[in-house]
């Protein structure tokens, strides 16, 4: 397939805006390869590969990996075979920086970002979302009290774990690493809002509702 009709797509949205779900509706139902930035890095170490060597040498130290490091692994990964309708990336960039460095670098490729969808959720709505979540102690399947709960309170429908919540899913944590999110993405809105790119989507309807929305919005670039 030529390179004009690859769909390179970017997926935004805060901390419990329902973006990751989403990602794999879409990866589903279009044929779009759906690349979470922390699953990239995982492969790429469990690989072997140079640049995972490199990645997990800042991480062992706690530091964060470079822009060039990561852009290097998305383009690597949008250049595989199975990437060839197109990709939807989830989790990055997240910064302005590394929006920059992801045009600079998808255009001496001959590529580009598509389109970017904003999963827009309010902020009352997000930390009601959050501090709802927990997880099974067991399998690690995730709940939430608000949304999706056990059918047994406290149990897990799977294996029947205890279920938790994780010290970052209370509300003041939450609130803090929305507060993070929205430091780190208000400019990452303006930029592809400036290009003509970004497309909000109302991400407080139904998940269901929420997928058709960003479906139909995909299926009119195509």
């Amino acid at each position: 397939m030529s390179k004009q009709k690859q769909l390179n797509l970017i997926l935004l949205g805060a901390p419990g805006a329902g973006k990751g779900t989403q990602a794999v509706t879409i990866s589903k139902k279009l044929g779009l390869v759906h690349i979470a930035s922390g699953d990239l890095f995982r492969k790429e170490q469990e690989s072997g590969s140079e640049l995972g060597k490199i990645a997990k040498s800042y991480m062992e130290k706690g530091q964060l990996v470079p822009d060039e490091i990561t852009v290097k692994m998305v383009l690597g990964r949008i250049s595989s075979p199975d990437c060839a309708k197109g990709v939807i990336l989830d989790g990055f960039p997240r910064t302005l920086e590394q929006a920059r460095a992801l045009d600079k670098a998808l255009t001496a490729e001959g590529k580009s970002i598509d389109e970017v969808l904003y999963i827009k959720v309010s902020n009352k709505e997000l930390l009601r979302r959050l501090s709802g979540r927990w997880i099974c102690r067991n399998c690690q399947a995730p709940y939430n009290i608000v949304e999706l709960p056990p059918k047994v309170s406290g149990k897990c429908d799977h294996c029947g774990g205890e279920l938790y919540q994780r010290a970052d899913d209370t509300e003041e944590t939450a609130r803090k690493r929305l507060d993070v999110y929205f430091t780190q993405t208000a400019p990452l809105i303006k930029y592809y809002t400036e290009a003509g790119k970004l497309v909000e989507i109302d991400g407080e309807k139904s998940v269901e509702e929420v997928g058709s929305d960003l479906i139909a919005v995909i299926r009119s670039k195509k």
